[in-house]
């Protein structure tokens, strides 16, 4: 009989990412106030105790029940093995490490499982919220089992992002804007967008696939996009897992926002 080549049904990998965030971010919980070891890499940016006991137990859970899945994490030298594999787990064991360590809530466990450059499934844990997003491709995006809507009130806006990209706004668009702050949380801040708090983001140049993979996708289940400057929709799980200049945005803002990100795009090159 040949061996199939069939792969776990969606609802089944689903399932499996979710369970592992779960833990993962009761993992991370216990490190949460708690001062844990931290230590600075190449590009200045903090990796923690609890970042690298969270990529372990994620990589030895994930990868025992999905042994044909490559892996993609922040924490995980990147191997090129990935690129043959059909899946690919992205992951972040904890999105937004400085606000983790300093004591604010908006932190994630992030997994996503990709194929050929779009996410299928994704899951983000946030256990100091008590939230838990979730996505499968065609099938809706969920926070704690509630269905997201994506919103339309175009009276009163919230766009986050870098200064220099919100000071592009068009004059209409920055009169209305009353977003005020910073959500350290890349994938959190494109949920947000996903859930209708937000109704869009720039993002600066350099972010990651494992920033991004599974927020994307609940995203894109709400009728949003995540987009490069050339207008096409981002792809991860390729070669290069890094980005510049993104938008993340609700459908009907993207003709407004669009021509901002190219004009720093622009600047860049």
């Amino acid at each position: 009989m040949p061996v199939s080549d069939a792969l776990p049904a969606l609802a089944d990998d689903l399932a499996l990412i979710r369970e592992a965030a779960a833990e993962g971010g009761r993992i991370a919980l216990a490190h949460f106030g708690s001062d844990p070891d931290v230590w600075s890499k190449e590009n200045d940016s903090p990796v923690s105790e609890a970042d690298l006991e969270v990529d372990h137990f994620l990589r030895t859970t994930l990868l025992a029940a999905r042994p044909d899945y490559g892996w993609l994490s922040e924490e995980t030298e990147d191997d090129p093995a990935r690129l043959s594999k059909r899946r690919c787990f992205v992951v972040d064991p904890i999105d937004g490490t400085r606000a983790f360590l300093a004591g604010k809530t908006t932190w994630c466990v992030s997994i996503a499982i990709v194929e050929g450059g779009v996410p299928l499934t994704g899951v983000l844990d946030c256990p100091a919220l008590d939230e838990m997003f979730e996505a499968t491709a065609g099938q809706g995006a969920f926070r704690n089992g509630t269905r997201l809507r994506d919103r339309r009130d175009t009276d009163k806006l919230s766009i986050a992002g870098p200064a220099n990209l919100v000071r592009g706004l068009p004059p209409h668009l920055a009169e209305a804007n009353g977003f005020q702050g910073h959500i350290p949380s890349l994938a959190y801040r494109i949920a947000m967008v996903a859930d209708g708090r937000l109704d869009a983001t720039f993002i600066k140049p350099n972010a990651h696939d494992w920033d991004i993979a599974a927020a994307m996708l609940l995203l894109t289940e709400t009728d949003g996009r995540l987009l490069q400057p050339d207008g096409d929709d981002v792809r991860v799980g390729q070669p290069a897992p890094k980005h510049g200049p993104l938008l993340a945005s609700q459908a009907h803002l993207i003709g407004d926002l669009l021509p901002v990100l190219q004009a720093v795009a622009h600047k860049r090159s």
